[in-house]
């Protein structure tokens, strides 16, 4: 009986430390599928989890295992633990990259001009361990669900709609989700919008038509119809109309740049896009390698064909191209190691706009993918959530 337990808790570590190494690999593993690049994004933001994981398993193995076995488990274990902690040290620089990218653009007092109020809601840290396993607060608010704000050919849009706990008059904070034009919910992402409405803004999460039913403009006009919305019914939802900030994930933040760029539906004190597309042409002639969403698809999708079939429909539809003139204040996020939308396109659109003397910040983590965002207490996550509600508060707050 001893020695069939024995054999079992041998097995046991053996798996357990190649599991570990094997969800560890894909940090630094570029995903070929869409099924992997979820698991790609989470190895990158459970980090921590894995770390304590691999630890434990090495110290397992070392006093439990016999030496033929051993060996092969504590290679395991120490090659995962090396790679995770490769990610935990990097978030020193990275932040403090961060840090003066953020005070160079918005100033080194930029801070101390938020109002007092906000700033006890800020984050203390930029990243927490702690809160990687007992989670982010998100704190207390109101949600009024599916409420309609347009009809369009007989489909219904609603949106969802977070308020602080207390009655007053909000910024507004307008956000749209990604989903490559063609899924996606407003009621997505909920703990962001929570966690934003906690610290005083009204948070408008909306929907929009879905490609390839339908093709762009029409992702836009539905984002332009709900600002018009807001506008209207501002003081029933308690936002201020004066003081709103755009906000988007992925194609999200393409439509978010683009209603900030182009639209005059509602004056826009600053836009927030993670990880979103801007240059559509250079994007479909020049896809990610590996490509696990298929891009050429899913912008022939969007836009109902190929630029050399479509040349102008892509021109119109790249927020790149409407940074000429002065624009809104933009923080842009990226991962570095993103095979959906490569972060050069964010260094693109941010030349862009330095260049026209527009306010911009750009910020990229160095082993964040697409999507890092999806685990909220996630490593990469707590560090664009710290700049997030810093520059939120700089946009929304101080005005510019």
């Amino acid at each position: 009986m001893f020695k069939l337990s024995r054999v079992i808790v041998t097995w046991l570590v053996l798996l357990l430390s190649l599991i570990g190494l094997f969800l560890s690999a894909w940090i630094l593993i570029p995903a070929p599928t869409m099924p992997l690049l979820v698991l790609s994004v989470g190895a990158r933001e459970v980090c921590p989890w894995l770390l304590i994981g691999n630890i434990i398993t090495l110290i397992t193995a070392w006093f439990l295992l016999r030496r033929s076995f051993r060996r092969l488990a504590l290679i395991a274990s120490l090659v995962g633990l090396l790679i995770c902690g490769w990610e935990l040290i990097s978030i020193q620089p990275a932040q403090a990259q961060m840090e003066n990218e953020i005070q160079q653009q918005l100033g080194k007092d930029y801070l101390t001009k938020i109002p007092v109020e906000a700033k006890t809601n800020l984050r203390s840290t930029p990243f927490s361990f702690a809160d990687s396993f007992l989670g982010i607060n998100k704190g207390k608010t109101r949600h009024l669900e599916d409420v309609p704000f347009t009809t369009q050919r007989g489909i219904d849009l609603n949106m969802e709609i977070y308020q602080p706990p207390e009655k007053g008059i909000y910024p507004a904070l307008v956000v749209i989700y990604g989903g490559a034009w063609r899924s996606g919910s407003p009621k997505t992402y909920l703990e962001f919008n929570q966690y934003m409405a906690a610290r005083g803004y009204t948070v408008f999460a909306i929907d929009y038509r879905h490609a390839p039913r339908y093709r762009y403009p029409v992702q836009l006009e539905d984002v332009v119809a709900s600002l018009g919305f807001i506008r209207q019914n501002a003081a029933k939802y308690e936002a201020d109309p004066e003081r709103v900030v755009l906000f988007g994930r992925s194609s999200g933040a393409h439509l978010a740049m683009l209603a900030a760029y182009k639209s005059n539906a509602l004056p826009v004190r600053g836009v927030i896009s993670y990880y979103g597309p801007v240059n559509l042409t250079e994007g479909y002639n020049d896809p990610p390698h590996p490509d696990p969403i298929n891009t050429r698809a899913v912008l022939e999708d969007f836009l109902g064909g190929s630029p050399q079939q479509l040349p102008s429909e892509y021109q119109v539809a790249s927020p790149i191209n409407y940074v000429k003139d002065k624009v809104a204040p933009t923080l842009l996020i990226y991962g570095s190691q993103d095979h959906v939308v490569e972060a050069k396109y964010g260094r693109q659109i941010y030349q862009g706009l330095r260049k026209e003397g527009n306010t911009a910040v750009l910020l990229e983590i160095p082993w964040a993918e697409h999507g890092f965002d999806a685990v909220f207490n996630g490593v990469s996550n707590q560090l664009a959530l710290y700049y997030t509600e810093r520059f939120l508060a700089w946009a929304a707050l101080i005005g510019n």
